[in-house]
């Protein structure tokens, strides 16, 4: 137990310093012989960036492993082990994204911090080991989660997007994302990956219907954390709509995409572990 929080801790400092890099790396520098400023980032910052957020992933793999060997089973049933999960499945396609799509890299101020939210919080909670329930020896979970994860990750970095549009309203991160393409195009890039999100969360819906009607012998059956997340479909539907139907502004959509990843993150984090839903592994 004591070795699985270690690299716990290994990891979110491995973040924290991805964290601190990141913020280095929108900070506007001058030229030391005409004192202009000449770029919105050194690539050694991006890279230092990419680094540690790796370093961090491979370090959550690692406790997740060590975690999965103890207690037999994965990530999948408790409010520890499910943190500790999407802490290293958001960090690891946040990054591939970073590394792939040079436009996303001063997201990373926006996102990386949003990820210390599930990283403070797991944190505060007892290291407990709860047996995996039968209903969860099911391959269809394992498209359901798998599903899930990247429809979180698309969120966030549709959000990510979304954040940079509202922090250039201050004179300061005005001036830090001045080099990035303007609102409309960050607007555009934003949608995309809600589009995505979309497809991902239809998929895991579906996935989740499949496993409830082979683990629970119903498809459907409007328990607290199935309401949640078709509600959450239906809004990301709502959203995109408005968006591409009725052209709502910059700001407008930029809003819609933190409420949608808001109710995603109490979906997720909050209606499986404070309700009676199957999900919480009391069948």
């Amino acid at each position: 137990m004591f070795v699985e929080v270690l690299w716990l801790w290994a990891g979110l400092a491995a973040y924290a310093i991805a964290t601190y890099y990141a913020f280095r790396s929108v900070a506007q520098y001058r030229d030391a012989a005409t004192g202009m400023i000449r770029e919105r980032v050194s690539p050694s910052g991006e890279k230092r960036v990419l680094f540690f957020m790796m370093a961090g992933v491979v370090l959550l793999t690692i406790c997740m492993t060590v975690r999965w060997l103890r207690i037999d089973h994965g990530p999948f049933v408790d409010l520890f082990e499910l943190l500790i999960s999407q802490l290293w499945s958001l960090g690891l396609i946040y990054a591939v994204s970073y590394w792939r799509f040079p436009l996303l890299r001063p997201t990373a101020v926006i996102v990386l911090p949003m990820l210390w939210i599930p990283g403070l919080w797991v944190l505060t909670l007892e290291v407990s080991s709860i047996p995996n329930p039968p209903t969860y020896f099911n391959d269809w979970k394992w498209a359901h989660v798998g599903f899930g994860k990247f429809f979180l990750a698309f969120c966030l970095i549709g959000t990510g997007l979304a954040g940079v549009i509202f922090a250039r309203m201050h004179p300061y991160f005005a001036r830090a994302f001045q080099f990035m393409p303007t609102d409309k195009v960050l607007d555009n890039y934003a949608w995309r990956f809600m589009l995505l999100a979309l497809v991902f969360e239809s998929l895991m819906l579906i996935a989740g219907a499949v496993w409830a009607q082979d683990a629970w012998g119903r498809y459907w059956a409007w328990d607290a954390l199935e309401t949640s997340a078709f509600l959450n479909w239906l809004l990301l539907g709502a959203a995109i709509h408005a968006r591409f139907t009725y052209n709502i502004s910059v700001r407008t959509g930029a809003i819609a995409i933190m409420l949608v990843f808001v109710f995603a993150f109490i979906t997720y984090f909050g209606i499986p572990f404070y309700s009676g839903a199957a999900h919480k592994g009391v069948i």
